[in-house]
């Protein structure tokens, strides 16, 4: 299988696991075991969420762990557009969520991957900016990871 195909695989397999129609079988474990120790994610644009997550440790800490504050449990986002071309993965989504507040948050993504060695390096995510903030409210000082 090309590197093409398989980080395409991983990818879907990922989604598939993470956004299962029954809440009680949601499993990010392929999502934490796929994450490398070093990967980086960048939430994009110019709003209190924009920044750029250093660390698998502070990608599911300080990013993860926040949206888990603010969302009610079980939280999904549904992959249905994957496009791959050697270590890029680009998967176009829809959040299926409610804030601890009952809101609805059903973002828009478009996620862009970077695998190497069949590991997650990279993830830039690209969603709109004003339902973020509208439904989670400004992304706190208190979690801005530190300066490396």
């Amino acid at each position: 299988m090309s590197d093409t195909a398989s980080n395409k695989k991983l990818i879907q397999e990922i989604f598939a696991a993470a956004g299962n129609p029954d809440p009680a079988a949601r499993d990010r474990a392929l999502f934490v075991a796929s994450l490398a120790d070093d990967a980086i994610w960048t939430v994009t644009g110019q709003y209190s969420w924009s920044r750029t997550f250093e660390g698998k440790q502070s990608i599911l800490n300080d990013l993860h762990g926040h949206v888990r504050t603010r969302l009610v449990e079980r939280t999904r986002t549904l992959a249905f557009r994957f496009i791959a071309d050697g270590d890029y993965v680009a998967v176009e989504a829809k959040g299926d969520n409610v804030t601890r507040e009952g809101a609805r948050y059903d973002n828009d993504y478009c996620l862009i991957f970077r695998l190497a060695d069949g590991r997650i390096k990279e993830i830039r995510e690209y969603c709109d900016s004003v339902l973020t903030e509208k439904a989670l409210g400004k992304f706190p000082d208190s979690k801005i990871p530190a300066a490396i």
